[in-house]
């Protein structure tokens, strides 16, 4: 049985609900370009709200990293991967937590105890030792020997306040040499495999720790990882999860995976990415900008790691990917059935424009080559043109010419540290979001998608949103650009709502129920059978939403939208601020 599966029965038979995965963008959450853990989706309800399943939940939830792209071609980076989660929101905490943690690894995946090993938090000058941890592991029969006390990485915060805790790591002995009757937190053949995170303080913003009233417990466990521990295998991409897919790759370049290990796991990897990101109910397709710019450039590292393979680019060896990626996948998302063709679509797409850039590439080539070629020559030619720099460095070859090799790292590593600190811009948010003024944003969303709907027509529908505490962006389907005239009659209806003083009301119904009252929603299936419906006025808005909203729209204050621009093909984008 898939390790999914396994997971989600074992979960569903100690009292929890199976939930929906979230999207691979998060809706109205402005911290992150991609859900990257598979407690990002549930952060409202570890903040307190009501989760419409109740206090026990476990789900598989798709997640996507790209702050660290560039270590994607090893045995186990991945940027797309699927983390397997279970929660208890003010219920069950560590006894149960640790018990069942260890009864699954051991009784449903047969893992021996001696190859286990684990961390407890050691206590600080504000946090005590997690004793309780620490005698809970004892008593289920990991030896003393096998249970290391630390402080480093082993007390979880998602921002500078907010819900903390100190967490207790697992992991498993990965290789064939005999396994010590120690741990050894430095030898990485001891590799982690789960992370349980116990939500028992708040940290406030003097900096002093509290004990938190209802305590959560949050946990997290890879399903690339532990797959290919299962199966002996210390090379993700020699797991069931990728190994068809790689004899794809070789049938396709008609070369052997032992050699060209990178590209086929860089190929494997980012196609694999893309499918999901252009299956997402958000519609991203690739741009110069944001979700798009990251959907840009995996497709096209691919092609670059194609052509080094000697694949002819232009041959649709990317849908062959695809359509296998798909298949293996579709039993657990139905997003990739709806949404199949424009998958291939946007592959092919992207792939002949980027072939029409490497042409480009190569005029620049020429243009730049009648001297040695210098570092920052060298890096246009690979941030603009996607130039990799091997090849640079082998057209320079045949003419007799050098490449500033140096020069160019130096560039690069500039590069990387600018996206990085972008990135951390991006991923600065988290637990302590939703402020009053991003409360106040994402009421006015659901009014300028019902002001939408009156002024351009019923079918527009929200395609996506980011809320920061200093405007909204709000995404919707469209065939033209707004004129004037239309986005002063959205203005004013927004602001007419506003200064009515509408009451914001919600209740809890079957799904079904729901739709057919007319509500509406943006993903449909990542809502539970049971959900919580946001309605505004008698009948000026009625949305699926997880909240938070205000109680009265007079809290708002007075809307302006700033920008109306496309966003992608049929999409257009909002940006608006409320003061």
């Amino acid at each position: 049985m898939n390790l999914k599966d396994l997971y989600i029965n074992f979960f569903v038979s100690k009292g929890h609900k199976q939930i929906p995965s979230a999207p691979v963008v998060p809706e109205n959450d402005p911290s992150v370009l991609f859900n990257t853990a598979g407690m990002q989706p549930l952060i409202p309800y570890l903040m307190g709200q009501k989760h419409p399943y109740g206090t026990r939940l476990c789900d598989y939830q798709k997640c996507i990293r790209t702050n660290d792209l560039d270590s994607v071609g090893d045995t186990f980076h991945h940027t797309f991967f699927e983390m397997l989660g279970n929660w208890s929101l003010g219920d069950y905490f560590k006894d149960e937590a640790i018990s069942w943690s260890f009864e699954f690894l051991t009784k449903v995946l047969n893992i021996p105890i001696e190859r286990l090993a684990v961390t407890v938090f050691a206590g600080n000058d504000i946090i005590p030792f997690d004793e309780f941890s620490y005698n809970k592991w004892l008593s289920l029969g990991i030896s003393e020997n096998k249970i290391l006390k630390t402080t480093e990485d082993n007390f979880w915060i998602a921002g500078e306040t907010g819900p903390c805790g100190p967490d207790s790591e697992m992991f498993y002995w990965r290789s064939n040499d005999p396994v010590p009757n120690y741990f050894d937190g430095n030898d990485d053949r001891w590799v982690e495999i789960w992370n349980d995170v116990f939500m028992q303080y708040e940290k406030k913003a003097d900096k002093t720790v509290v004990e938190l009233p209802n305590k959560n417990v949050d946990t997290g466990m890879g399903v690339e990882r532990v797959t290919a521990i299962l199966e002996g295998v210390n090379d993700n991409y020699l797991s069931s999860i990728f190994k068809d897919v790689i004899d794809l790759i070789s049938d396709i370049s008609k070369l052997p995976y032992e050699g060209n290990e990178k590209p086929f796991r860089i190929i494997a990897d980012h196609i694999r990415t893309a499918v999901f990101i252009l299956a997402d109910q958000s519609l991203i397709k690739p741009s110069n900008t944001d979700q798009g710019y990251i959907l840009r450039r995996l497709i096209r590292r691919a092609i670059r790691h194609a052509k080094k393979l000697g694949i002819d680019i232009l041959s649709n060896w990317d849908k062959q990917i695809a359509q296998l990626i798909i298949s293996k996948y579709k039993k657990y998302y139905q997003e990739l059935i709806d949404n199949e063709e424009i998958v291939y679509k946007e592959l092919e797409n992207e792939k002949n424009k980027f072939n029409r850039t490497l042409e480009k590439g190569l005029k620049e080539f020429v243009r730049v080559s009648n001297k040695d070629i210098d570092g920052e020559t060298a890096f246009h030619l690979f941030d603009t043109y996607g130039f990799p720099i091997e090849l640079t460095v082998e057209l320079a070859e045949e003419k007799g010419l050098k490449v500033d090799i140096e020069g160019y790292n130096k560039k690069f590593k500039e590069h990387q540290e600018l996206s990085r600190s972008s990135s951390a811009g991006k991923f600065k948010g988290g637990l302590s979001g939703n402020s009053e003024i991003e409360t106040k944003y994402h009421t006015a969303t659901h009014l300028l998608n019902a002001a939408l709907k009156v002024v351009v027509g019923k079918d527009v529908h929200q395609r996506g949103s980011n809320i920061t505490d200093e405007r909204m962006r709000f995404d919707f389907n469209c065939d033209h650009k707004l004129s004037d005239d239309e986005k002063k009659q959205v203005e004013d209806l927004v602001n007419k709502w506003i200064e009515e003083g509408l009451d914001v009301t919600v209740e809890e119904m079957k799904k079904e129920d729901a739709l057919a009252s007319g509500a509406e929603c943006m993903f449909i299936e990542k809502y539970p059978d049971i959900v919580t419906v946001y309605t505004i006025g008698d009948n000026v808005s009625k949305e699926l939403c997880g909240g938070p909203h205000v109680k009265n729209t007079k809290e708002i204050g007075h809307f302006h939208i700033v920008k109306e621009e496309a966003s992608s093909a049929g999409i257009r984008r909002i940006k608006a601020v409320i003061d």
